[in-house]
C-alpha cells in the first residue's frame, strides 16, 4: 500500500474540489469539517459492518450490485480518504508516511471478537486530536483504524489500495458531474 501515493491522491482531490467549489476556508473551519466529515464516516463504516448489532443473525448491509465486504471496504476507504486530508491539514503527513513501515507490525496483531471497546477508544483519540491539538492522539487513532481494516475486516493492503484510488476516481467523476 503506497500511503505517500495516497495521502497525494486525498490533497490533490481535496484542492479540486475547493477550487470547483470556490470555497474559501478559515483553516478551523475547514479542520473542523474534515473532523466532522471523518467521524460521520467512521459511524457510516461501523453501520455497515453491522458488528454492534448484537440482536441480528446476519450483519453486514450491501449496496447495490456488491457483496457486504465490498460495501464496507468502499465505506473504509470514505474513512481513510479523511484521514489523510486531516493530516495534511494539520501538517502530521509524516505519521501517515511512518506508518507504511509498520503495516507488517499492524497486520500481525490479534483480531478483536468485540470491537465496541476499539471503536470508542478509536473515536477518542480522533476528539483528543482535535480539541486538544494531539499529534500523538492522531497517530494511535490512524493506527487503530489501519488495524481495523487490516486485521478486524481482514482487508489486504492491495484491496485497500485498489478500492482507495477507484473511489478516488469516482469523487473525481462526481465533481465533473456536479455532484
Amino acid at each position: 500500500m503506497d500511503l505517500q501515493k495516497m495521502l497525494a491522491a486525498s490533497v490533490e482531490l481535496n484542492r479540486q474540489i475547493e477550487m470547483k467549489r470556490q470555497l474559501v476556508w478559515q483553516p478551523d473551519h475547514r479542520l473542523a469539517n474534515a473532523f466532522v466529515a471523518l467521524d460521520v464516516e467512521l459511524s457510516e463504516m461501523a453501520n455497515t459492518s453491522e458488528w454492534f448489532k448484537v440482536w441480528k443473525t446476519h450483519r453486514g448491509k450491501q449496496d447495490e450490485g456488491l457483496t457486504s465486504r465490498a460495501t464496507l471496504l468502499n465505506e473504509y476507504v470514505d474513512a481513510m480518504d479523511f484521514f489523510l486530508l486531516i493530516a495534511n491539514l494539520k501538517n502530521w503527513n509524516k505519521i501517515i508516511v511512518d506508518s507504511q513501515s509498520e503495516l507488517t507490525t499492524i497486520t500481525a496483531k490479534k483480531a478483536e471478537e468485540f470491537l465496541d471497546k476499539q471503536y470508542l477508544i478509536l473515536k477518542q483519540m480522533i476528539f483528543k486530536a482535535y480539541f486538544a491539538h494531539s499529534e500523538s492522539s492522531y497517530k494511535h487513532a490512524w493506527h487503530l483504524f489501519l488495524k481495523f481494516g487490516l486485521v478486524d475486516f481482514g482487508f489486504t493492503t492491495d484491496e485497500i489500495q485498489a478500492a482507495f484510488f477507484a473511489k478516488n476516481e469516482v469523487n473525481k467523476q462526481r465533481q465533473q458531474n456536479n455532484y
